[in-house]
């Protein structure tokens, strides 16, 4: 097997097993949400089929695209399958936003009320510092089709240490290195979603100093874990 081949079978093995991880943490119901990986030195990605059940995913139905979210054509057989009707904006994620290797969209309940709302989840938790190193941002309509969402998502993270943004009357969209890195940022968006939710029930949420959240998110990124 070619190092290519190689790369993309162990791409679709894991994006199939992260699938399991959003509905682990009930970040997405029926057959919303998804999650895709580049493939590393190549203008291609894998993600997940439209409207396949989770339980029914394998990775041999896992999707190969190009960057532009046409399905490639290659020695990994592609499956006679629709790749998401997100692909277009992960692609253009990917064109756009070099460092990104992962990216996850879920219509998980809290994040997406924020989301309906139109507004940021203010950073007033360590957590959110630590993840997101200050607010997660409100990114702007946009219809699913093509690239737009794509567009707003690149937009509003450009310039932003945060690795989610709610996409307004939509839902969330995270970004990572990798895969992994991408559903870990979904399931702390949910997370810090419901939490602040839950504070502003009980009162105002007291705000961290920004010079505290630059603090926190340099030691979690560069000097917390092993």
């Amino acid at each position: 097997m070619s190092e290519l081949l190689e790369t993309i079978s162990n791409l679709r093995k894991e994006v199939c097993a992260l699938h399991a991880e959003l509905t682990r943490y009930e970040l997405v119901v029926w057959t919303a949400g998804n999650v895709s990986a580049r493939v590393p030195g190549e203008d291609l990605m894998v993600i997940k089929p439209s409207g396949v059940a989770y339980d029914d995913l394998v990775p041999d139905s896992v999707v190969v695209t190009d960057l532009y979210g046409t399905p490639a054509d290659g020695d990994w057989g592609n499956p006679p399958l629709s790749p998401s009707s997100d692909t277009a904006a992960h692609a253009y994620v990917y064109r756009h936003m070099p460092q990104v290797g992962g990216v996850v969209h879920t219509h998980s309940m809290y994040a997406t009320a924020w989301a309906a709302r139109g507004e940021p989840v203010p950073c007033v938790l360590t957590m959110m510092a630590d993840e997101f190193g200050g607010e997660i941002p409100v990114g702007p309509f946009a219809l699913i089709g093509d690239d737009s969402i794509g567009q707003g998502i690149v937009e509003t993270l450009r310039g932003s240490n945060s690795s989610a943004v709610l996409m307004r009357n939509h839902g969330p969209f995270t970004i990572g290195k990798d895969a992994k890195a991408a559903v870990k940022a979904a399931v702390m968006c949910e997370e810090v979603a419901r939490t602040v939710h839950v504070s502003r029930q009980l009162g105002d949420p007291l705000p961290i100093d920004p010079e505290q959240i630059a603090s926190l998110y340099d030691r979690y990124q560069n000097v917390y874990g092993q």
